[in-house]
């Protein structure tokens, strides 16, 4: 049997990843194609627009047979470590090929890159240059979903999971609804200028549109409240990087001016949200330290194909078909990102929306 495996956040599910899976079962002919996908925050620094279960429910009406979740752990890191914990997930699905977008759609350049030394990478990083920046250095103008790629062209090349590329079909960062495939950037700043994006995507854009701006209150409140000594041991509060953000919370009302206020060579926007993610959540660097190897694959949404797939699965891998199968250090981390993303809700929607992460993965026959 033949399986394929796809690294997405769907923020939120458009017309462009409906052509990547096609595109993808078209170029691999695979059996079974297996998304992992961000949960309720994604790896930019920000909560999705949309939950998981709506977003990976769309995925699998448009062509993948599963969708499993990347915990937020690694949904919230850097391009490395994000790279590394959804090709964990897809080697523990025992997927064979992995298929991603590419600006340049070289994979044998790709591969090229992905094999030199990172000890310069590095020594950038500790000069104070960010990691984009740093990677801009090593690898020269490189797109987003290249860096990406080269990050998951080293995590599958450990996994024994074969990486194949397509050509990206718009700009990451393009805001024109005017394109054949809209970039999920420009519909979500559409989304949020409330402007009509039926055409764009197959989501249900009537729920409340979830941005990290909503959070900024509680920020300011933690950062202002909170000891320096103790925000020095929360995940990526690293170098002094909170006295920083308490000046800026102190000075500051609304999160554009806190983080123009914070950015700099090394903290990049990015950088600065996913820190505020781990604020909010109070991810202890303790708590990293001590997180269990990756074991275990959570669903959530299949077809028909997808369920037969899991019962040949089962026997090699632990299948969290319930919120309590899921190992608990894992599972303490995403009972607390739903209470989180659940924050900017009005009082009676935040128990239905707390609920939903204790459900059964979503069942999509057709």
């Amino acid at each position: 049997m033949h399986v394929t495996g796809i690294i997405t956040e769907y923020n939120p599910f458009h017309k462009g990843h409906a052509y990547h899976i096609a595109k993808t079962r078209k170029q691999t002919n695979c059996d079974v194609l297996i998304a992992v996908m961000s949960g309720n925050f994604v790896q930019r620094g920000e909560p999705a627009i949309y939950d998981k279960w709506q977003r990976a429910q769309a995925a699998v009406m448009h062509g993948c047979n599963l969708v499993l979740e990347l915990p937020f752990l690694y949904a919230t890191q850097s391009a490395e470590n994000f790279a590394k914990g959804a090709v964990k997930v897809l080697s523990l699905a025992n997927v064979q090929d992995l298929v991603f977008g590419s600006e340049s759609n070289d994979l044998k350049q790709l591969n090229y890159l992905a094999e030199m030394d990172t000890a310069k990478l590095e020594a950038y990083m500790k000069n104070g240059y960010s990691p984009s920046a740093s990677y801009g250095m090593l690898y020269g103008d490189r797109g987003p979903n290249d860096i990406l790629g080269i990050n998951y062209i080293k995590a599958a090349k450990s996994a024994g999971i074969r990486p194949q590329t397509i050509l990206r079909t718009n700009s990451y960062h393009d805001e024109s609804l005017n394109h054949p495939f809209v970039s999920a950037s420009a519909i979500r700043k559409a989304i949020l200028e409330n402007r009509d994006i039926q055409e764009q995507t197959m989501l249900n854009t009537a729920q409340y549109a979830h941005t990290l701006h909503s959070y900024y209150p509680l920020i300011q409140t933690l950062l202002l409240t909170l000891s320096p000594e103790y925000l020095r041991t929360l995940f990526l509060m690293d170098e002094g990087i909170e006295n920083r953000l308490i000046k800026a919370a102190q000075e500051t009302a609304d999160l554009d001016e806190f983080l123009n206020a914070c950015i700099s060579r090394r903290y990049t926007r990015s950088r600065l949200r996913r820190t505020l993610i781990h604020l909010l959540h109070q991810t202890t660097k303790l708590q990293t330290d001590n997180m269990p190897e990756l074991s275990y694959i959570r669903m959530l949404a299949y077809d028909e194909i997808g369920k037969s797939y899991l019962k040949q699965l089962r026997k090699d891998v632990i299948i969290a078909s319930r919120f309590n199968q899921i190992p608990d250090g894992y599972r303490q981390m995403e009972l607390k990102a739903a209470h989180v993303y659940a924050y900017p809700l009005a009082a009676h929607d935040k128990k239905a929306a707390f609920a939903l992460e204790l459900q059964p993965p979503i069942a999509c026959f057709k």
